[in-house]
């Protein structure tokens, strides 16, 4: 009798700290981070994104705005996340200097289907299927986030990037990396790993902690980069230069 007392106990109390652990373990807590976007180190607008897990995966959302001359964009996107970080669902609504652009995206058994309207013009494009593609919209620190999510899984191989702009592009991206560098978060000293990833020939330096987390990214667009709220690069990836024109609204 004691036995069996002395087991049950033991097993409640086994599932007790299993269910503990599993309320704290990592992948299954919210993750959020907010940005300036700077262009050139002066700030031009702000991005965020949140991530909130599910019985299927992730939750994803990301917000962009961007306000200078020659540029006025706002993004919101909202994403479905299995739990490998594979989409499964995307839809996108932006304003890129007074024109609306909506876009959705799904995968089939086959290829991703990407929906995208525009100056009053709708496309859809049927793009070959990869396992590890992450949807990559200008100026997204969530989309950044899951690519280095994405890249720990793969091994920094067979990574594809699905690229909303005109009627929607699949691109391989290719992942460098380079010698740990140096910064603070929130005043304490920190570690910080650095990636070059090329995207259809153009790079995007990407900075990220000890936790995986994206720190900041140097932008492929002229002198824009993503900084982290409290993030301070030492010394700073590249000297700043002179205030220079928007790129040319896609």
């Amino acid at each position: 009798m004691q036995h069996r007392l002395r087991t049950s106990v033991f097993f409640a109390l086994a599932g007790l700290v299993a269910l503990v652990q599993a309320a704290a373990s990592p992948a299954a807590a919210a993750q959020s981070g907010s940005f300036a976007v700077n262009q050139n180190g002066h700030p031009v607008g702000t991005a965020s994104f949140q991530f909130t897990p599910t019985s299927a995966g992730y939750d994803s959302t990301s917000m962009v705005r961007v306000s200078m001359q020659g540029l006025d964009y706002a993004l919101s996107k909202t994403e479905k996340l299995d739990r490998a970080n594979q989409f499964k669902h995307v839809l996108l609504s932006a304003t890129v200097n007074g024109s609306a652009v909506n876009v959705t995206a799904v995968p089939d058994p086959a290829q991703f289907l990407i929906n995208i309207s525009a100056n009053g013009r709708s496309s859809t494009t049927r793009l070959d299927a990869h396992n590890a593609a992450v949807f990559l919209p200008d100026f997204d620190p969530g989309a950044l986030e899951t690519l280095l999510a994405v890249a720990v899984a793969q091994n920094n191989r067979d990574l594809w990037a699905i690229i909303p702009k005109q009627a929607g592009s699949i691109a391989p991206v290719q992942l460098a990396t380079y010698a740990d560098e140096h910064g603070t978060l929130e005043g304490k000293p920190v570690t910080v790993h650095h990636l070059v990833a090329t995207i259809a020939g153009a790079d995007t330096d990407l900075f990220s902690g000890p936790e995986n987390q994206l720190l900041q990214a140097e932008l492929p667009q002229q002198g824009f980069a993503l900084v982290r709220k409290g993030f301070v690069l030492t010394p700073p990836k590249r000297p700043i230069a002179p205030p220079m024109q928007a790129p040319p609204a896609q």
